[in-house]
C-alpha cells in the first residue's frame, strides 16, 4: 500500500474538503483519502497511486493541485 501527500490549491471551506474527498475517492484502487482544508494537504492511500489520476479528480471538483516541487508530492 502507498500512500501520496498532495497540496491542493483553491480550498477555503468544508465544502470544497467534501468535492475533493468524493471525486479522488472513486479512482479505481483508492482505498482512503484525507483532505485537511487548513493545510490543503490531501493524502491518498491505494495499492498504486496514480498522480494523473489523483490531478483529473482534483480538477474535476474544481480545484488544483501545487506542482511537486512547489509543496510537495511524497509518498510514505
Amino acid at each position: 500500500m502507498t500512500t501520496k501527500t498532495y497540496t491542493v490549491q483553491g480550498m477555503t471551506c468544508q465544502h470544497c474538503v467534501m468535492s475533493v474527498t468524493e471525486e479522488v475517492s472513486e479512482i479505481d484502487g483508492v482505498e482512503k483519502v484525507d483532505v485537511d482544508l487548513a493545510s490543503g494537504r490531501l493524502e491518498v492511500t491505494a495499492p498504486d497511486v496514480d498522480d494523473a489520476a489523483v490531478k483529473t479528480a482534483v480538477s474535476s471538483a474544481g480545484y488544483a493541485l501545487a506542482a511537486p516541487g512547489d509543496l510537495g508530492l511524497r509518498s510514505k
